[in-house]
């Protein structure tokens, strides 16, 4: 008779080959030269007083802006801007959960409104604060900044381009038809709503009210659908209502023009520029942005992005831009393009 009685279950029935190890300390795991190391090193030693400052109320037993920063930009040195491939690398990579540091691995949600509400207002500070630490260790000159450009192409469809010139064109087109509805409508109705001769939203909305005012006064009911004949009062409105739409229409357009050209229906933001890469070789315009950066000691100290297609219209925003954040003082700025040359700033 066995009389040994097995108090302990045997865990390692599960695994035909493995058997189960106490987790090691990450320290271990992780080389002494890994860039994760430097990157935490680095960030430790900034203020980052702008990132908190977006923040209300920071909970506790989660993941700290700081924390969170450090993801973000070791996620973007392997090339992972996901926000569900960074959850994902949060719980599989050990450099990601060296920098949480135990915390609990933050879902995609927090990271995607980490970069959209938090970071994305404070960048410019934080990017200038990186500057002003490797002018201080003494990594960048401070002196000579190196400008160069490139476009870089959005993700909106190349077909979704909206023209500044065909909107007004088309915008011009339509005062003419209402012009023409305007002085109908007076001449039926015997109603007087143009003075000056200024035409405007408001003077439409006007007089649309005055004719539904008279609709209400004579009785006069609607009809729709094949064989009704409409009334007069019913065709002024309805063209008027379509006048109306449209001109809402292009008064967007051209506001979210501003002082471009074009922009993009679904990425207004975006600018349509000539591309480098021509695969039509037919001089295609596409939507993209402008970025302009600038180099000290091999170190992008400032990065600005433009809507402006050409780089004329750029420098001036940007030296501006760089004075203001930065604490050096550049007086060389050395641009890419030859046909530019120095300028002593």
């Amino acid at each position: 008779m066995n009389k040994n009685k097995i108090l302990q279950k045997d865990y390692t029935l599960s695994s035909l080959y493995y058997q189960i190890k106490l987790p090691l300390d990450l320290e271990i795991l992780i080389p002494a030269d890994d860039p994760v190391r430097l990157l935490s090193a680095f960030v430790e030693g900034m203020e980052l007083s702008a990132l908190y400052k977006t923040y209300g109320k920071i909970k506790k037993n989660q993941a700290s802006p700081r924390q969170l920063f450090k993801i973000i930009i070791y996620a973007s040195m392997n090339r992972i801007y996901s926000s569900r491939d960074i959850e994902t690398a949060c719980h599989r990579d050990i450099n990601f959960m060296y920098l949480l540091e135990g915390k609990p691995v933050p879902d995609h949600a927090t990271i995607a409104r980490f970069i959209s509400l938090h970071f994305s207002k404070c960048s410019k500070n934080t990017l200038a604060e990186v500057s002003n630490i490797l002018l201080e260790i003494g990594e960048i000159s401070g002196k000579s900044v190196f400008i160069d450009g490139t476009k870089l192409e959005s993700v909106a469809n190349k077909y979704t381009f909206v023209w500044k010139r065909s909107v007004t064109k088309n915008c011009q087109k339509l005062f003419e038809k209402i012009s023409d509805l305007i002085r109908e409508c007076e001449v039926l109705y015997g109603i007087q709503i143009v003075y000056h001769d200024q035409i405007s939203l408001h003077t439409l909305k006007r007089m649309r009210k005055k004719l539904y005012r008279i609709k209400k006064q004579e009785d006069i009911s609607f009809v729709h659908g094949k064989g009704k004949r409409k009334t007069p009062l019913q065709r002024s409105i309805e063209t008027l209502e379509s006048y109306i739409q449209k001109l809402k229409e292009y008064i967007k357009k051209i506001h979210l023009c501003g002082t471009r050209n074009s922009y993009s229906k679904t990425d207004p933001d975006a600018t349509f520029m000539r591309m480098k890469e021509d695969a039509m070789m037919n001089g295609q315009l596409k939507p993209a942005y402008n970025l302009q950066h600038g180099v000290d000691s091999e170190y992008i100290t400032w990065i600005d992005i433009s809507a402006k297609p050409t780089d004329t219209g750029t420098l001036i925003p940007f030296l501006k831009d760089m004075e203001k954040h930065l604490s050096s003082y550049y007086i060389v700025v050395v641009f890419r393009d030859p046909l530019q040359g120095l300028y002593y700033y």
